[in-house]
């Protein structure tokens, strides 16, 4: 079996247009993983990717980072940063990998454990949680075996409020020191 070498790295100012391309694939092949339509984001103007990408790049309290296949292309993303409206709190967010890279091998784990690691490195809270949609096993049995757990919270979709997004928590958030 042969094994792909992952680079995982914090997205560059410069990355915008890749940064758009895998957020786009990803609104179109799990529309239910996020709050933003892919209509809405497909519109957005170059500026406003310029902006996220440069803003992700830079900020001391949140970030994205990227997988790369061995030729470079972007594989996967996973992102950290504070909850405005929820205090104590970060989320990791706009985690994806494209269908080709998921699985034990794949970059999943990698990302998360960049993400994971920038919030505990730059955020000063005491919880990071994130959010799952109902319609989602897969991904909840996934954050499990990383560490998370069901914190019996849950959420109305904000795309549609008649689904849940699950809150899920991380038990070593700030005891664990990797």
């Amino acid at each position: 079996m042969d094994f792909m070498i992952y680079h995982i790295h914090r997205i560059a100012a410069g990355e915008w247009r890749q940064l758009r391309a895998i957020r786009l694939e990803a609104l179109q092949d799990s529309p239910t993983a996020f709050s933003t339509p892919l209509a809405e984001a497909t519109a957005f103007s170059d500026t406003v990717w310029q902006q996220e990408a440069a803003r992700e790049a830079d900020s001391a309290s949140s970030a994205t980072f990227v997988a790369t296949g061995e030729a470079g292309d972007w594989v996967g993303t996973a992102a950290a940063a504070p909850l405005a409206d929820v205090p104590d709190h970060a989320h990791v967010y706009a985690v994806y990998v494209t269908p080709a890279h998921r699985g034990p091998a794949g970059p999943a784990a990698a990302l998360m454990a960049a993400a994971i690691r920038f919030a505990r490195d730059h955020t000063d809270v005491a919880w990071l949680t994130l959010g799952v949609h109902e319609d989602n096993p897969r991904a909840r049995a996934f954050y499990r075996k990383l560490g998370f757990a069901e914190t019996g919270k849950a959420i109305p979709y904000a795309l549609n409020p008649s689904q849940t997004v699950h809150i899920m928590g991380y038990q070593d958030f700030r005891s664990a020191r990797r």
